[in-house]
């Protein structure tokens, strides 16, 4: 076996072995965050003017009037145990199942707000990088100077604005409309469901519906690819290789789409992955503006009204899905990377 087969099983191993640790520490952080925050879980859930004996009553039913060691010993044994708890503001749903109804939402705006963001930033940062010192170099680089530094909440207040309450283009919010029954559950995913069931009516009233918001997730994302394009493209097509390319008369266009964009791309995909991992863990802002009934718009209203079990749950599983994905890209790489050294 070669010292670089062994040193990637060792790096693989020890990846492997902190993903356990990294997931504990969100869960031990989490905990004590919202124990820490002001408020009463029985105020939120009760109001202020209930007895203080129902008060009392629900604290004890909720454990909150153990110590606090013990809260946190008993809630990493029902984690153990894979139990989230009950939701105390979801009429007794299990949490897993306030997962299950609202996590959909979210996968689907996220995968469309990604296809957005990565087809316009790649795209403006290969035009940037292979017109430099052009109109087109510098309009790339405001372009995503000002999409990364845009607030997500006030450019889709603005959005909504313009072409919802002005021009009347599209819905202010939420996922479908009321008087039209949704597509059949088979995945979750209404434009999934929609092609798989045959109803293309369904699909391009899902697709309506989901348009202003992933456009406005994706065009604010696009900022942080066309940087890391136009950076490493442009180093890129100054390498040795792409000059020796140049040298024997391969034309611009092939040396960029063949040559210098595969190697340019690499580090997209570890950004990429990362935040569709952050998206998937809880695109909040854009789920609460465009009222996106989503885990992120859940996990909100869940924070406003001290539900605890419904917080730890999403908050825990959104951390699992950042762990595992960061463990998989780190795996990617270093297996399609060999400059990468453990």
């Amino acid at each position: 076996m070669s010292s670089r087969s062994k040193a990637l099983q060792y790096y693989i191993l020890t990846r492997l072995m902190l993903a356990p640790l990294m997931l504990f520490t969100i869960v031990s952080v989490v905990f004590l965050l919202l124990r820490a925050t002001p408020g009463d879980p029985a105020d939120a859930i009760l109001g202020n003017r209930a007895p203080e004996a129902a008060k009392a009553a629900l604290r004890e039913q909720l454990g909150l009037d153990l110590p606090l060691w013990l809260q946190y010993l008993t809630y990493l044994g029902q984690l153990l145990k894979f139990d989230l708890g009950t939701s105390l503001t979801s009429r007794g749903l299990d949490v897993w199942q306030v997962i299950q109804q609202h996590f959909p939402a979210t996968v689907e705006l996220t995968f469309f707000g990604m296809l957005v963001a990565v087809t316009i930033g790649v795209g403006v940062g290969m035009l940037s990088a292979s017109r430099q010192g052009t109109i087109f170099d510098i309009g790339g680089r405001l372009f995503g100077i000002i999409t990364y530094a845009l607030p997500l909440f006030w450019m889709g207040m603005v959005v909504q604005l313009i072409f919802s309450v002005k021009l009347g283009w599209f819905p202010l919010g939420t996922r479908f409309p009321l008087n039209i029954d949704p597509p059949p559950s088979i995945s979750g995913l209404y434009t999934l469901d929609s092609i798989l069931t045959g109803n293309f009516l369904q699909l391009r009233t899902a697709l309506y519906y989901l348009f202003l918001p992933c456009v406005t997730l994706g065009l604010l994302l696009s900022g942080i690819f066309e940087r890391i394009v136009r950076v490493n493209l442009r180093q890129t097509l100054k390498s040795d290789y792409v000059e020796a390319a140049r040298a024997r008369g391969i034309p611009e266009h092939k040396i960029l789409w063949n040559h210098a964009l595969k190697n340019a791309l690499i580090p997209v995909i570890t950004v990429l992955g990362l935040t569709f991992a952050a998206l998937l863990g809880g695109a909040v802002l854009t789920e609460v503006t465009f009222s996106w009934p989503g885990l992120g718009n859940r996990l909100y209203e869940a924070i406003s009204l001290r539900d605890y079990p419904t917080v730890q749950g999403i908050m825990v599983f959104f951390g699992a899905i950042v762990v595992v994905m960061s463990l998989v890209i780190d795996i990617v790489n270093a297996l399609i990377d060999p400059r990468i050294r453990y």
